[in-house]
C-alpha cells in the first residue's frame, strides 16, 4: 500500500487542464484545428502548491482516514485532503506530449497534453469539452487491435507510460467511454466474488458480508485465493486445455494434478508488477478459444503475440471474478482510493445527484408538495401528464406546418430519437456489444428500433450479467397510439414516458433501468 500511495503523481488542476478546451490565442478556437489542441504553458508553482506536493510525499508515513460512506477504517484525515482533489496543481513544468484519444464511433481528437497526465484527467478534459454528466463512469480504455485485446486504464496511470509500451507500427489506441462496472465491485463485491471461487486464509469464519470481503482484498495481512478450472491456450500450438488455476498475491499458477493446491503440484504462470491484465476482443475468432469469455495476462513491455498468457473461461461472470481479483492484487489501496476520489470532491462541493435515488414521482396538485409512494398512482399520473404533453406538442407541431396526429401517429413521437439512449438502427448483435462495453452490471440499457418488425422498437437490458431484450409493442386504443412492454397492460404516450417510469419502477422488468448506454462524437 505504502508503495502505491509513495508512487502517486500529481497532476494539473482542472481550471488549467481546461486551457485545452478554450479559446486559443488570436481568437481561434482550441478545437477548430483538425491538428492538435495548443495547451498553455503551466505556470510556476506557488508556495502553497509545494507544501501540498511535500505533503504527497508524506503520506507514506501517514495513517490512512475514515470514509464515513464505503470502508471506513481504510482512509484517514490526514490523507483526506490529498485524495479529496480529483486533480492535483502541477509542481513542475512537464514536457509536452502528443496523443490520440478514440470515442466508440472511431471519431478521434488530438491534444496536446504534459507528459505526466493521468488517465482521469483526460477524462475530465473530454467530460469538459463534450459537456458530459460526470457520473464517474467515464474510462480511458488501451486497445491494442493487432492484438486483439483492451483493457481499462487505472485513473491514476501515466498515460505516457502506456504509450511507451506500445509498438510503433501496430494499431494501438486509446478510446474514452464509459464503464459502469469499473468500480462496482466496491459497491457489491459479492456478486463479483462467487463463494465457491474465493477462499481466505485468515481467521475469518462463515458468510462475510461486503465491507469484511473488500478489506480482504486491500488488507496485505490477509491472503485470499481464488481458485476454478479455465481454459489455456498452449505456447506455439493452436489447443486450449483445461487446467486448474489458482491466484494469490504472488502470481497465477495451475495445477498439473487435477485440483490439487500443494506446492509441488503448482506450477507458476505470471505475476503482475511488471504486467497487466487484458480482455480479448474476440476470442473465439482471433485466438480459437472455446468460448468469447477470453482474457490475458501480457507483460507492460512487450507486444509479441508470443509473450501473452491466453486464458478463457466458461461463463461472463467467471471472467468478472478473475479479471476484477487481478485488478484488486495489482493495484490494492491505490485502486480504493480511484474510487473515493471523485465522491470525495463531490461532497466538498455538492452538484446535481445523478443516483438511481434521485428519481421519485412527485405531486404538485394541492397546497403542499408531495411524493407519490404508490406505483399505481404513480403510472396513473404519468399518463395523464403524457397525454397534456403529447396534446401539446400535436398543437406546436401542426401550428408549424407538421401533419397532425391523425395523419402521422408516430410523426409526434420521433423525439425519443434525440434521446442519449436510443441507439436508432442498432443491430441486436451491436447492442450487445455496446452493453458488453460499457459495463455488465444490472440496470445498463439502451432503447433501439426492431430489426424484425419496424414498426416496434426493442429494449436492451443487462441483468445479472445478462442481456436481455425486450419488445415495445405500439397499441392502438380509440385513435390513441401508446406503447407497451407487457401487452397493453401498462400503457404510455411515448418511449421517454416508458423510460422515465421503468427508471422508477422494475414493472415486469427483472430490474429498474439504472444506466443508458452513450455514444459521443469526439
Amino acid at each position: 500500500m505504502s508503495n502505491a500511495l509513495h508512487g502517486r503523481r500529481t497532476s494539473a488542476s482542472l481550471g488549467d487542464k481546461a486551457a485545452i478546451f478554450r479559446r486559443g490565442e488570436g481568437g481561434v478556437s482550441a478545437f477548430s484545428s483538425p491538428a492538435f489542441v495548443p495547451l498553455r504553458s503551466p505556470l510556476p508553482p506557488r508556495p502553497a502548491l509545494l507544501k501540498a506536493n511535500r505533503k504527497s510525499r508524506e503520506v507514506e508515513e501517514t495513517p490512512l482516514s475514515p470514509i464515513p460512506t464505503v470502508l471506513p477504517e481504510l482512509v484517514s484525515p490526514s490523507d483526506s485532503a490529498l485524495v479529496s482533489d480529483c486533480l492535483l496543481p502541477w509542481t513542475k513544468s512537464s514536457a509536452i506530449q502528443v496523443i490520440k484519444v478514440y470515442s466508440e464511433d472511431n471519431t478521434s481528437r488530438v491534444i496536446e497534453v504534459p507528459s505526466d497526465i493521468t488517465a482521469r484527467d483526460i477524462c475530465q478534459l473530454f467530460i469538459l469539452k463534450n459537456h458530459c454528466v460526470d457520473d464517474h463512469s467515464w474510462t480511458l480504455f488501451e486497445q491494442l487491435a493487432h492484438l486483439g485485446i483492451e483493457r481499462t486504464i487505472e485513473d491514476h496511470e501515466s498515460v505516457m507510460e502506456v504509450q511507451s509500451g506500445w509498438d510503433v507500427y501496430a494499431d494501438s489506441r486509446l478510446y474514452f467511454r464509459k464503464n459502469y462496472a469499473k468500480y462496482e465491485f466496491f459497491k457489491k463485491p459479492l456478486d463479483f466474488f462467487p463463494d465457491h471461487m474465493v477462499s481466505i486464509s485468515s481467521e475469518t469464519n462463515g458468510m462475510m458480508n461486503h465491507s469484511q470481503l473488500i478489506q480482504t482484498f486491500l488488507s496485505l495481512s490477509t491472503c485470499p485465493e481464488i481458485h476454478g478450472h479455465l481454459h489455456a491456450k498452449e505456447q506455439g500450438r493452436k489447443c486450449w486445455k483445461k487446467f486448474y488455476f489458482v491466484l494469490r498475491r504472488s502470481g497465477l499458477y495451475f495445477s498439473n494434478k487435477g485440483a490439487s493446491k500443494e506446492p509441488r503440484h503448482l506450477q507458476f504462470i505470471a505475476e503482475f508488477s511488471d504486467s497487466d491484465v487484458y480482455t480479448l476482443l474476440s476470442a473465439r475468432k482471433t485466438h480459437g478459444a472455446p468460448t468469447d469469455y477470453g482474457f490475458c495476462i501480457k507483460p507492460n513491455k512487450s507486444s509479441s503475440p508470443r509473450d501473452l498468457k491466453l486464458l478463457c473461461a466458461d461463463e461472463e461472470h467467471v471472467r468478472t471474478c478473475w479479471v476484477t481479483a487481478i485488478r484488486l492484487f495489482k493495484y490494492g489501496m491505490q485502486l480504493y482510493q480511484n474510487f473515493i476520489q471523485p465522491h470525495q470532491k463531490q461532497r466538498a462541493s455538492p452538484m446535481r445527484s445523478i443516483s438511481e435515488n434521485s428519481l421519485v414521482a412527485m405531486d404538485f396538485s394541492g397546497n403542499k408538495t408531495r411524493v407519490i409512494e404508490n406505483p399505481s398512482e404513480a403510472l396513473s399520473v404519468a399518463v395523464e401528464e403524457g397525454l397534456s404533453w403529447r396534446r401539446k406538442s400535436c398543437h406546436r407541431l401542426s401550428s408549424h406546418g407538421s401533419p397532425s396526429t391523425s395523419q402521422s401517429p408516430m410523426s409526434n413521437l420521433a423525439i425519443h430519437r434525440a434521446q442519449p439512449w436510443f441507439h436508432s438502427k442498432l443491430s441486436r448483435e451491436e447492442a450487445h456489444r455496446l452493453i458488453t462495453e460499457q459495463g455488465l452490471i444490472d440496470g445498463v440499457f439502451l432503447l433501439r428500433d426492431s430489426q424484425s418488425n419496424p414498426k416496434t422498437f426493442v429494449l436492451s437490458l443487462c441483468h445479472a450479467q445478462r442481456i436481455k431484450h425486450f419488445q415495445i409493442l405500439p397499441v392502438e386504443d380509440e385513435g390513441e397510439l401508446f406503447f407497451s412492454l407487457d401487452d397493453g397492460h401498462t400503457r404510455f404516450t411515448d418511449l421517454i414516458q416508458l423510460v422515465e417510469f421503468y427508471q422508477l419502477n422494475r414493472g415486469v422488468l427483472p430490474c429498474r433501468l439504472k444506466h443508458h448506454c452513450a455514444r459521443i462524437a469526439l
